[in-house]
């Protein structure tokens, strides 16, 4: 089967073009080893679902693997109360089990989670769940954004924590890992439409996730080298893996588009003619071209960001406009936001722009 490069939905080995993750997949693995519940907030389409699909796998020897979306698990409807939640939540879990082939664990929970009917109950029955297992499990879950202004979902997160507290007395998940582009270690969101905006700590158990997602130049070089062995091109890997760390700074899907508009759209313009040209410098520079010029996936949902936070808008003005330095201050609103969704970094205590992709999106924008 034919590689290609991928940027929509999860990439594996098998069909994609894409860097080496186990230098990645081990730090995590140390970190479920110890036990420990965190949070992957990165921006979209930084690779979040890839990780965590890779790292099931990459667990399951050890561990049982219980890895939910709550995107496409969870309704709207499935967070108006305990009672809904709970039943949509056991219906994911065994389900779960069903297709991963854990007919154990399955049968389980089948077993003991029937007729829950509250949060409490839910998590006093998961107790018997992870006690009754033969592996312990770790339990995922992606795209956590979509219950993150539900007081239920708080709810959820008050219960693992008071579990994870009693840990030692309790049986309990061996790791608890939620993915999304929002950090809900403190969340702020209003219960009622006339309370002012609350940050909520239910998640304040959760250690520091460090690992770093974005590709480095070297990782690129990798994943160009595998290409260059299927196609024989004579590529100059070092030239382009700089080049495109130099313009993306690592981030996943500047990395994958650049790659996808040179072997798809590029290669085969007349003035290029192939492969071999269109890989190249001049190539590189027209991939770049028409990524700042194109409607994608990422572009606007920055373009919504900014519109839905003025602050943020006002703070990346300043930044590119009037040349003065911004001390990084990760508790100060607008930096907090646009480290969040990835428009912006920590450079030696001084706040910059993520890479240069972003940077003259911006200045185009404005």
């Amino acid at each position: 089967m034919e590689r290609y490069f991928n940027i929509t939905g999860c990439c594996n080995p098998q069909e994609h073009y894409m860097v080496n993750l186990d230098s990645r997949l081990a730090q995590i693995k140390k970190m479920v080893d110890r036990g420990q519940y965190f949070c992957i907030n990165r921006g979209r389409q930084y690779g979040k679902t890839t990780l965590l699909d890779a790292l099931q796998s990459y667990l399951q020897n050890d561990y049982t693997v219980i890895s939910m979306d709550f995107q496409a698990q969870m309704s709207a409807a499935t967070f108006e109360n305990e009672r809904t939640f709970s039943k949509a939540f056991i219906d994911a879990f065994i389900e779960i089990a069903m297709f991963s082939d854990e007919t154990a664990l399955m049968e389980i929970a089948k077993r003991e989670l029937t007729s829950v009917t509250n949060l409490v109950e839910l998590f006093r029955k998961l107790s018997v769940v992870c006690k009754l297992n033969d592996k312990k499990i770790v339990l995922m879950i992606d795209e956590v954004d979509s219950a993150s202004n539900n007081q239920v979902f708080l709810d959820f997160l008050a219960q693992l924590r008071a579990q994870y507290i009693e840990r030692d007395i309790q049986p309990t998940f061996r790791a608890v890992i939620l993915a999304g582009v929002y950090d809900v270690k403190n969340l702020r969101r209003k219960i009622r439409p006339d309370e002012v905006h609350k940050y909520n700590s239910p998640w304040n158990i959760a250690a520091d996730f460090k690992v770093d997602m974005s590709f480095s130049r070297e990782e690129i070089a990798g994943m160009l080298d595998e290409y260059e062995k299927d196609y024989h091109i004579g590529m100059d890997v070092e030239l382009l893996a700089g080049l495109i760390r130099e313009y993306t700074s690592g981030y996943p899907f500047l990395v994958s588009r650049i790659c996808q508009l040179l072997d798809e759209e590029i290669s085969v313009k007349k003035e290029y003619g192939g492969k071999k040209s269109a890989w190249t410098k001049k190539g590189f520079l027209e991939a770049v071209r028409i990524l700042l010029s194109e409607k994608n996936m990422l572009f606007e949902s920055l373009r919504e960001k900014l519109e839905s936070y003025p602050e943020l808008n006002s703070m990346l003005y300043s930044l590119l406009f009037t040349g003065k330095a911004i001390v990084y201050n990760y508790y100060e609103t607008s930096i907090n936001i646009a480290t969040m969704f990835g428009f912006v970094k920590n450079e030696n205590g001084v706040l910059a722009v993520s890479n240069r992709i972003f940077e003259t999106w911006l200045y185009n924008l404005y």
